[in-house]
């Protein structure tokens, strides 16, 4: 009877710790990275779920992470994809709505591209070492 106890009780325990360990409250991960770049000491990348960009709307993740491979709190965060006039076409800005996640330095960012073509991200920030910015290309598909 006392053995029975005792199995059922660690049962229990296991479930709560894997229910626990399982639950929504942490990031999904596994995005892949699109791009990355270097600010100083940091390493800003830009993820999705695909590791790529498509014309139309995306759902990216944006992160700052020290040499370390810590979490480099930035409180203060932009993400502009610009790409310059051409031809008859006029320069075009589509500008990501980010939002914080509860990891440090990791915002989750919504943004519409218009077109398939080469685009300039711009990334503007503010860290432990004050204002910077950031630029890289991407292609979007």
């Amino acid at each position: 009877m006392r053995t029975r106890t005792i199995t059922i009780s660690v049962a229990i325990a296991v479930a709560v710790f894997v229910l626990a360990a399982c639950s929504g409250s942490r990031p999904s991960g596994g995005e892949k990275i699109i791009k990355s770049t270097k600010a100083g000491d940091t390493t800003i990348a830009l993820l999705s779920a695909s590791g790529e960009i498509k014309s139309g709307e995306n759902e990216l993740m944006l992160s700052f992470t020290a040499a370390s491979g810590k979490p480099v709190d930035v409180p203060a965060a932009s993400l502009k994809f610009h790409m310059p006039a051409m031809g008859s076409m006029a320069e075009m800005n589509d500008v990501a709505t980010l939002t914080t996640t509860d990891t440090p330095g990791k915002y989750r960012a919504k943004v519409d591209i218009e077109v398939d073509g080469t685009w300039e991200v711009i990334i503007d920030y503010q860290g432990p070492q004050g204002t910077g910015q950031a630029r890289m290309t991407v292609q979007a598909k």
